[in-house]
């Protein structure tokens, strides 16, 4: 197996990993472990847009929260919540949103140390150009079980049709946006966790990079 310190040439020119995939397919985990594998850096872009989500919530105009985007917005402890998982999604479907957060993610995926990015147009529209590209899936039934386990782990009172209810929405209004809809880049591996636990998807993220690019 092709392991971190193959990578050299990484940490000179830049190594790009893409993982994209829908809400709950275990892309994040997956991307975690992954940048921790190859000691590469890791960044959720999720986590930017669900930071403007947040604060949108309170009356802010959605370009001007991606402007003023700051690292206290990105530590906030509401950022997991059904409701700013769905502001997020409204605000990922404005071009001018996106527009404002496309410079920060290239330039994280340029990092000299190697970079891993997760979110659902990385391998699109962020990173064409990424040395790997995955796409992580799983069916809206497996992943609907999945956030709603993780949601009343954290005390929170939702039912399992409800939270599938919201995955199927989110699903939908990713797809269909016409402002870098969700979908595998053409040259994109399909990694399909539906019925793998987490530890078997990571070791398969990871042979597929190994395969791409090991001797």
């Amino acid at each position: 197996m092709l392991r971190a310190q193959t990578f050299e040439g990484a940490v000179m020119t830049g190594f790009t990993v893409a993982i994209d995939g829908p809400a709950a397919a275990g892309k994040g985990t997956i991307s975690k472990a992954v940048a921790r594998h190859y000691g590469f850096g890791h960044l959720d872009t999720g986590l930017l847009y669900r930071a403007v989500g947040a604060r949108t919530l309170d009356g802010t105009d959605p370009f001007d929260a991606a402007q003023a985007l700051s690292a206290d917005d990105l530590a906030a402890d509401n950022l997991r919540t059904p409701e700013v998982a769905q502001a997020a999604s409204r605000v990922a479907v404005i071009a001018e949103v996106r527009a404002a957060l496309i410079d920060f993610q290239r330039a994280f995926a340029r990092r000299s140390g190697g970079a891993v990015l997760d979110g659902r147009d990385i391998g699109t529209v962020i990173c064409p150009a990424a040395n790997v590209k995955i796409f992580v899936t799983a069916s809206a039934e497996v992943r609907a079980e999945r956030r709603f386990l993780e949601l009343s782990d954290k005390g929170m009172d939702v039912s399992r049709d409800q939270v599938l209810a919201d995955v199927k929405e989110r699903d939908a209004r990713d797809m269909e946006r016409a402002e870098a809809p969700l979908k595998p880049a053409e040259d994109a591996v399909l990694l399909d966790t539906s019925d793998v636990s987490i530890d078997v998807a990571v070791a398969q993220a990871i042979a597929i990079i190994d395969q791409i690019y090991g001797a």
